[in-house]
């Protein structure tokens, strides 16, 4: 399994509501176009500061933590061809010109580790 995460910045002057209403009612439905068929899961962690977390910044460096998980090598590439050819370029360029702060965002490949924990 390979797993892709995208740290992603709301535009300027959205709301957080509005700025998850969009996503997960038009930018979510144009990723799962292009991911169907290639990716296992395809998945969006909008982040918060929560109170106790006295040691989180008030402002958040990102807004979304975006994973999209594949089942292999392959299938990443097969996903990313199709998303880098023209015609998804304009229409996703369109959306997330809309949506984000692009020259912030940033992706990475991720290897994980688990552990165990005990039970209580």
């Amino acid at each position: 399994m390979i797993k892709l995460i995208t740290l992603l910045t709301r535009k300027v002057g959205l709301t957080r509501e509005a700025f998850i209403e969009h996503y997960e009612t038009h930018h979510r439905k144009i990723g799962e176009k292009y991911l169907s068929g290639f990716a296992a899961k395809y998945q969006r962690r909008y982040l918060s500061v929560a109170e106790s977390a006295n040691h989180a910044p008030l402002d958040l460096p990102f807004d979304v933590l975006m994973e999209i998980w594949f089942p292999d090598q392959a299938r990443m590439d097969e996903a990313m061809a199709l998303i880098a050819s023209e015609s998804a370029q304009v229409e996703i360029n369109a959306d997330e010109a809309r949506l984000f702060e692009r020259d912030k965002t940033r992706s990475y490949v991720v290897e994980e580790y688990e552990s165990d924990m005990p039970t209580p």
